[in-house]
């Protein structure tokens, strides 16, 4: 039987978007199916929106440090309505740049959602099509728990339509959205609680680096409180109130859940055809992005490997080239660099000081803080921490961490060093840019830890 498509994508995130545009320069059919905005959850729920609230947030703190270097700033005002529309305008142009890329290309858009009758057919818009490859990239979307009055509570979806600046937050979770999502209120005035049930934030993250972003926020005006649990949220008069598992209750205008998000794969009937899904609902697939249906394939969150919108356009690049181009690659998800755009920053690449000493035994910790070069004049008791863990056997920086000012900036270039496993001595060969905070990283000689 005829294929309308030679590749059927469901989803036109990062991830979709790619693999069509690259697949599209190879010749092939391609038809993708977007049931909401194109462009996913990074482009229009997710990094980007959110990356413009931190920016608006810190003018705050930007007008008070003005006065440090001798500018006389009268009070500011802060409008949320206005930033709200203006962050909506930017998102609508990005959605229609991610409509016009397709177009470019010669892909079908087709906004409807989209569901898999068989292993080639998919039901999308009140009738079928076929397609000989069919590619899943639906991403992720915000899990909520069972819990008494949830339905009071949001997401961060509904965190960027907001019709007013709540004046009392509640944010729920101790991962880099609720604690990105933490600073953005905070930053903007609101006063800000976050409740997290397990002993420190940003687990998996560095043990220093945890503890030292904690510190910072708290420094901030951050209510943080680990080992706590909500029992039930209840509308009261004048708001919220949210009751802990110690029996007191914590009274706000909004509360935020971001405990965790689950693959979007729900209900569009991929466990009808037989395509294996894992206990959470990722598509479990191989290297090279392939399901339990040969000619079904995955990528981005919906497989939950590497939850990061760069990765995801790596995954769709790959499976492109590899399935249309005649040029097979696989992605390599180790020593990735990632960012935490909380208040200061959060940055890291490859290995934490506990993974390394479990993986390489013996290794050497590099680690500096000191106060900012602009806060010499501000005032502001803001630090930062810089942090390089190095294998002692081979010499090579199997670890970089930084939290601070410009840290994301710095550590995507450090990230090359580690991708190609340079040495620490390669890396004290290197001369610094003085007076700036990455100069720290090449700097710094003698360990702070031994074993």
């Amino acid at each position: 039987m005829a294929f309308d498509y030679d590749l059927f994508i469901i989803g036109a995130g990062s991830g979709g978007v790619r693999a069509a545009r690259i697949a599209a320069g190879y010749g092939a059919r391609v038809g993708i199916a977007e049931e909401s905005r194109v462009g996913g959850t990074c482009v229009i729920r997710g990094c980007v929106p959110k990356k413009l609230l931190v920016y608006a947030s810190h003018f705050g703190e930007d007008f008070e440090d003005a006065d440090g270097y001798g500018w006389s700033v009268p009070k500011p005002s802060f409008d949320w309505a206005r930033l709200i529309a203006n962050k909506d305008k930017e998102i609508d142009r990005l959605n229609q740049a991610y409509k016009s890329t397709l177009a470019k290309a010669g892909v079908e858009l087709i906004e409807s959602r989209a569901e898999l009758v068989d292993q080639h057919t998919i039901s999308i818009g009140g009738k079928q099509v076929r397609a000989e490859v069919i590619l899943i990239a639906t991403g992720s979307w915000p899990e909520l728990p069972k819990l008494p009055g949830i339905e009071h509570a949001i997401s961060s979806n509904e965190c960027f339509h907001l019709e007013t600046l709540p004046e009392r937050v509640v944010v729920v979770g101790g991962g880099y959205i609720a604690l990105e999502f933490a600073g953005i209120f905070n930053g903007l005035g609101s006063k800000t609680t976050v409740l997290y049930r397990g002993e420190q934030v940003l687990r998996g993250f560095d043990g220093d680096v945890r503890n030292f972003l904690q510190d910072e926020l708290v420094k901030k005006g951050i209510d943080v409180r680990c080992h706590t649990n909500v029992t039930r949220i209840d509308k009261v008069a004048g708001g919220l109130a949210v009751t802990l598992d110690d029996g007191t209750a914590i009274h706000c205008d909004q509360v935020l859940y971001a405990t965790g998000r689950r693959p979007l794969t729900r209900n569009m009937g991929l466990e009808r055809i037989g395509v294996a899904l894992d206990d959470v609902g990722a598509i479990k697939v191989d290297g090279w992005s392939k399901s339990s249906m040969p000619n079904i394939y995955a990528v981005g969150d919906c497989t939950n490997r590497v939850n990061l919108t760069p990765v995801a356009i790596r995954e769709g690049h790959a499976f492109a080239d590899s399935v249309f181009g005649n040029k097979p690659w696989m992605i390599d998800h180790s020593d990735f660099p990632s960012a935490v755009f909380t208040q200061p920053p959060v940055a890291t690449v490859g290995e934490t000081e506990e993974r390394a000493r479990a993986k390489y035994g013996a290794v050497d910790i590099y680690r500096e803080t000191f106060r900012p070069m602009k806060h010499t004049m501000t005032g502001r008791p803001e630090r930062t921490l810089m942090k390089l863990v190095v294998d002692r056997k081979s010499q090579a920086v199997v670890g970089a961490h930084m939290v601070g000012q410009d840290a994301p900036e710095i550590i995507q270039t450090l990230a090359i060093a580690v991708k190609l496993k340079a040495t620490k001595q390669q890396i004290d060969q290197t001369i610094a840019i003085h007076p700036t905070a990455a100069e720290e990283f090449v700097t710094m000689r003698t360990p702070v830890a031994a074993e």
